[in-house]
């Protein structure tokens, strides 16, 4: 197996070539779908990813190692002064591992953000979102606090579900140990992340805790229960084909389960009223580009602040790829931007 570094090292001086090179390497012309040109760099990598084998003829274990290793070759650099630090709480299953991000500027003010990482409730782990979180914190100038939240098969729904519950209460209950206001903090994630920040959301107002300061959907699988036409348009699409959600979603929903739960599919809820300030980025090429956007018009007009950007040349998972393509890096900070400038009030 070749050296990590050196595949890293390759890719990026790949990476680098004139756009009519990477095209040509690609298999030649520009990739325009539904109205979006996807980037050349994508489209590379896409070439690529499709002379490997489908995610879903592999096992849950083959899976998360592969995503683990080509995730690695796509990560930017560390952050820097961003002090990172793990540790272990007790979860609703057991020992349950978080990292905590703080920057050397951070604003004692700026709430905490519990964050939780993409791969469709079956792969990813900390190291998933770790150069995002890191950006992230240094931003926005605030704590952040990633959770390694229980996976499926071996835990389905609502497994990792209660998981990110339990980490945003400890995290608002103990925010204080970060160097943020106590009591309170703000709830992100992407892509299945992102369904466990929105279910984090609506279970707030359901128990009658507070709200967040803000909720962070970045990519968010918000609907398992419909077929918007996004999941057509782009159901060939790298890295998040349909193919993949079906196999993600197979893995990760039980037999006794029903998709249409909120709990599964927060855009089912009727009454979005009274929910935290929301910023929603979703990406172009995405089978769920149409949900993500669709809840964010629904928290819209039920009355939350909220900005929703597309980002429409890039592809699903794109926080990854911060060392890789240049405009998945460029849309990172700029969320990030977004979350500082909700922190100053100026969120609209």
């Amino acid at each position: 197996m070749a050296d990590p570094a050196v595949q890293k090292a390759v890719l990026k001086v790949l990476l680098s070539l004139p756009t009519p090179v990477l095209r040509a390497m690609a298999g030649g012309g520009v990739v325009y779908q539904g109205g979006r040109t996807l980037d050349p760099r994508f489209q590379f990598l896409t070439a690529g990813a499709r002379r490997m084998p489908a995610m879903s003829s592999l096992t849950p274990e083959e899976a998360r190692a592969a995503s683990a290793g080509g995730l690695a070759a796509m990560a930017g650099k560390p952050e820097p002064g961003v002090r990172v630090e793990n540790l272990t709480i007790e979860g609703p299953g057991g020992a349950l591992k978080l990292r905590a991000y703080r920057p050397a500027d951070q604003d004692s003010a700026a709430p905490l953000m519990v964050f939780a990482h993409f791969g469709g409730g079956v792969i990813g782990d900390l190291e998933t979102s770790d150069v995002f979180c890191q950006i992230l914190a240094r931003i926005a100038r605030c704590a952040v606090l990633s959770v390694d939240y229980r996976l499926a098969p071996e835990t389905r729904f609502p497994g990792g579900l209660e998981d990110v519950l339990a980490a945003y209460r400890w995290g608002r209950d103990n925010a204080a140990r970060f160097g943020a206001p106590q009591g309170v903090a703000a709830i992100g994630g992407d892509s299945m992340g992102g369904n466990f920040a929105a279910v984090v959301v609506q279970e707030m107002k359901r128990v009658g805790e507070p709200q967040p300061a803000l909720q962070l959907l970045i990519y968010p699988a918000v609907d398992v229960a419909s077929e918007t036409q996004s999941m057509t348009t782009y159901a060939d699409a790298y890295p998040l084909s349909a193919d993949t959600m079906n196999w993600f979603m197979a893995h990760y929903i039980g037999p006794d389960a029903d998709p249409a739960d909120p709990r599964l599919s927060p855009i089912k809820t009727e009454d979005l009223s009274g929910l935290a300030p929301a910023i929603v980025a979703t990406a172009g090429f995405d089978p769920l580009v149409d949900q993500g956007e669709s809840y964010a018009k629904r928290l819209r007009d039920a009355g939350a602040p909220v900005v929703y950007r597309c980002y429409d040349s890039l592809a699903h998972g794109f926080t990854a790829f911060t060392g890789a393509i240049p405009a998945a890096d460029v849309a990172c900070r700029e969320i990030a931007g977004f979350v500082r400038q909700a922190y100053e009030g100026k969120l609209s």
